[in-house]
């Protein structure tokens, strides 16, 4: 099987430029917004760009497509009026998705302030059912990958538990599955770094979540401790996890399905590839 490795790609010029910029800087797969990700109102993608993703991800070999929902969107609002604009928002998602040809659509479960963490978890998969009410999603490999966070006070999915609870209250309503995130499994307090810290979180995962059900690792590093519970991405080897924790995973048949993909700053010119290139280099040959 061929690793996937890529990279967030933005998408100056349509949504099918991403694929041919993925394949210049030498990924395999890569992740996009469908629309901004800081605005509600969303256009709609021109069947076209679709077309024209669908036809060279085929020609190129490049997938999975995974695109990141809207930071806006908080399927546990204790807001009313939040949370249907955040299920009308996510529905949208799920469309553009399902037109673009995606595999995957990554969900940060939301904030439940103002609520129990039991009420929030009701909420999220409550607000996440009618979002894929009535929508044609069978008899593709569509998923909604639920990510987990940095574990900041009120964050739903703050821990691999609260993501297999959701991923449970799911399961019979909608294709769901698992995406984890290096740089917030460190944050939140899950050791990656030594080689018993490293077996712990594994065995954690297997218990929870399982391994199956991961689909995609989003490999960041971190400018923060462990435990700190700050999202703050860093450059692959740059950060406190340092390159054995990418190279690990990279290389654990556990997660051979996976696809794994940076969102990395880009501070200067280049530095999605280079980021690419370096996970690329920690794959050992079989």
């Amino acid at each position: 099987m061929t690793k996937r490795i890529g990279v967030h790609l933005g998408t100056a010029g349509g949504a099918s430029k991403a694929v041919e910029r993925a394949r210049e800087i030498g990924a395999n797969t890569f992740q996009i917004f469908s629309s901004s990700p800081r605005m509600w109102r969303a256009p709609k993608v021109d069947p076209k760009q679709a077309e024209r993703m669908r036809e060279l991800r085929a020609k190129l070999d490049v997938g999975p497509l995974v695109i990141h929902t809207s930071y806006l969107v908080n399927v546990c609002s204790q807001s009313n009026e939040v949370r249907e604009k955040s299920i009308e928002a996510f529905r949208g998602e799920i469309e553009r998705a399902l037109q673009l040809g995606a595999e995957y659509l990554v969900l940060h479960p939301g904030s439940w302030k103002g609520l129990t963490r039991d009420e929030g978890l009701k909420l999220a998969a409550e607000s996440i059912e009618r979002a894929i009410e009535g929508l044609a999603w069978q008899g593709t490999p569509f998923h909604i990958l639920i990510e987990n966070t940095a574990g900041a006070e009120f964050s739903l999915g703050g821990s691999f538990e609260q993501v297999a609870e959701l991923v449970a209250r799911l399961k019979h309503h909608a294709p769901v599955a698992v995406c984890l995130d290096t740089c917030h499994t460190w944050v939140s307090g899950y050791d990656l770094v030594r080689a018993e810290g490293y077996e712990e979180t594994m065995k954690q995962t297997a218990a929870t979540v399982t391994f199956e059900a991961v689909r995609v690792w989003h490999c960041n590093d971190a400018k923060a401790a462990r435990g700190s519970k700050l999202d703050r991405h860093q450059h692959i080897g740059q950060g406190t996890m340092g390159l054995e924790p990418f190279r690990q995973l990279l290389n654990d048949p556990r997660f051979a399905h996976c696809a794994f993909i940076a969102e990395t700053p880009v501070d200067e010119p280049g530095d999605e590839e280079r980021n690419v290139r370096v996970l690329k280099s920690l794959v050992q040959s079989s």
